[in-house]
């Protein structure tokens, strides 16, 4: 009985969250728990085939996604926190929604994207069958710390599911070392030099089974590359899942396992994401011969390089750390076009409240050429604006509406607009976005 009452609580407060404009992806799920604390540990018994989660620092809500649309295109039923509510409560929010008012439906998958701060807790209710680490980087100081407490955090939930499969990044050392709890891990990667060869921040620069520096023989951002350590011999496996043949021209192309592939959405990170799918639909046991056709049906989670149509584009980005950060302003240097840049940074508890990870992003580089203005906003305004002052980058507008600084770069004479912003600011900027399309003024012909 505690069990329906909490699912039909549930229930009931994810269509008033949803009736008041709320996204209604953890809150329902966080006072379910507390009528039925076991809630979630119900799960397996309605899951049929197996139950995948993602996580890692940067990608994984891309990830897990296009993994469900994936499994989706093959007729399968999926449950899946698409939203990105990735905590307990983000779990126990996605098993109500999908049941019916007696407590009861069925699944052949569930892809969950979970919190890597998180996993250990998770773990403690659902045992999954496969496990994808994207990525490690720097992010939210204040709540994970430095990343050897990640790694510590990750290891502790690995061991509680000894027979689970890990699908693991061959490319970042600190995923690779996660081989070492289990003894067996599938691979992907990327195996050719892609990318200019900058000196950018790289955060598993030490070997982290002996601690010695590491070399590459190139890499493609942050740590991610062809690494080995000359001291112990820890190096980058050799792929189960390789792609080359790489081409960043739009749409961007590449080659996996020998299989050519096209994809019509921006930035280079996104072929890590869609491999690391490919990767799980194999651990998983399903076929991929077909997964080309699966990339053109596949719309991006909201801020992944979202394109808003009006007279000219405008392009959301969420950009959370150093590393994707990064990979933004790469992207955004990849666009040849005159361009109007739109950076938010908020400060809020979902987004960390140290924002000293600003000084790690190499946000000199946005400055070229083809930079028409360069707009500051969000509560961090002028930390974000100082960080520019430093990096010797003009800032032209420094706007606390976010409405009012769109409008400008509307207004401007360039071809293009993007706005990058940090987690609580997107689904605002989204709003706003969408709220100047209703007002027709800007929208294309």
């Amino acid at each position: 009985m505690r069990k329906l009452l909490a699912i039909w609580s549930g229930k009931l407060l994810t269509v008033a969250g949803r009736l008041i404009g709320k996204k209604s992806s953890s809150s329902p799920g966080e006072y379910a728990l507390r009528i039925y604390p076991k809630l979630v540990a119900d799960l397996r018994k309605h899951i049929k085939k197996g139950i995948i989660v993602t996580c890692g620092t940067n990608g994984k809500t891309t990830t897990n996604n296009l993994l469900c649309s994936a499994l989706e295109a093959k007729g399968y039923k999926v449950i899946c926190n698409r939203l990105g509510a990735n905590m307990l409560n983000g779990v126990a929010t996605t098993y109500l929604q999908a049941a019916n008012l007696l407590g009861d439906f069925e699944a052949d998958y569930a892809c969950l994207e979970i919190d890597e701060a998180y996993t250990r807790i998770v773990f403690d209710y659902i045992k999954p069958d496969v496990m994808v680490i994207t990525n490690l980087f720097r992010d939210q100081l204040d709540r994970y710390g430095e990343i050897d407490i990640t790694t510590a955090i990750l290891k502790e939930a690995i061991a509680k599911v000894p027979g689970m499969k890990l699908v693991l990044n061959a490319d970042d050392p600190l995923c690779v070392r996660f081989k070492e709890e289990t003894g067996k891990a599938l691979f992907y990667g990327i195996s050719e030099k892609v990318l200019e060869q900058l000196d950018d921040t790289k955060e598993g620069r030490f070997c982290p089974m002996c601690g010695a520096q590491m070399g590459f023989k190139y890499y493609h951002y942050s740590q991610l590359g062809d690494f080995e350590c000359k001291k112990c011999g820890f190096k980058r496996p050799r792929p189960d899942v390789e792609v080359k043949n790489v081409s960043l021209k739009s749409p961007m192309s590449f080659t996996v396992n020998g299989r050519p592939m096209k994809i019509n959405y921006k930035g280079f990170y996104n072929i890590y994401n869609l491999i690391a799918v490919y990767a799980a639909m194999e651990a998983l046991g399903e076929s991929t011969k077909d997964f080309a056709s699966l990339l053109g049906n596949y719309k991006p989670q909201i801020g992944r390089m979202q394109e808003f149509a009006f007279k000219k584009p405008v392009i959301l980005s969420l950009s959370k750390n150093p590393a994707g950060f990064n990979q933004a302003i790469a992207t955004v240097n990849t666009d040849d076009r005159k361009k109007d840049v739109i950076i938010a940074i908020n400060d809020l508890a979902n987004d960390g409240r140290d924002v000293s990870w600003l000084w790690d992003v190499d946000f000199d580089k946005i400055y070229n050429e083809n930079l028409n203005t360069l707009t500051t906003t969000g509560i961090r305004m002028w930390d974000i604006s100082l960080r520019f002052k430093y990096s010797d980058v003009k800032v032209d507008y420094m706007e606390a509406s976010m409405k009012k600084a769109v409008k400008t770069a509307l207004e401007s004479d360039s071809e293009v607009v993007y706005v990058l912003v940090n987690y609580t600011a997107l689904y605002p900027t989204e709003a706003v976005l969408n709220e100047l399309l209703k007002e027709g003024r800007y929208n294309a012909d």
